[in-house]
């Protein structure tokens, strides 16, 4: 964990979005401290017509490359959350040629009692994962 959602247009090959998958957990690695096995990320790709990305009155300009990134995560403070939006967008810029005006990012907080990793246990809770679980 963290658990990060991408929504993207689709389009991209496999190898563009491993690329796009490495950069990310990069930039997720540098900014939380996990370790590097805490690796869970899933691409929904959308036909343009169904994935609109305004800017919210801001004038940032979006393309056909533009990312929507959800962190779902334990509670993390602004320090790291805003380390996290700029290693992000300089990795992917530098990895994949997204420009910054194209990555969006929301963060979902939730706590220990939320995270399951499998076989029917809530492992922050059961001790099976230290008391900071990696983060």
């Amino acid at each position: 964990m963290p658990l990060l959602t991408f929504h993207l247009v689709e389009g991209r090959t496999d190898t563009e979005l491993k690329t796009l998958l490495d950069a990310a957990h990069r930039a997720m690695l540098a900014a939380f401290k996990v370790p590097e096995r805490d690796r869970y990320q899933i691409v929904h790709e959308h036909k343009p017509s169904r994935f609109i990305v305004e800017d919210t009155g801001l004038d940032i300009p979006r393309t056909e490359k533009v990312v929507v990134v959800q962190v779902t995560t334990r509670p993390r403070g602004r320090a790291a959350k805003e380390l996290f939006y700029r290693l992000l967008v300089e990795e992917l810029e530098r990895s994949c040629g997204i420009a910054p005006s194209d990555v969006m990012v929301s963060m979902v907080e939730n706590s220990d009692e939320d995270w399951s990793f499998g076989l029917g246990r809530a492992q922050f809770l059961t001790g099976e994962l230290g008391g900071n679980g990696g983060d």
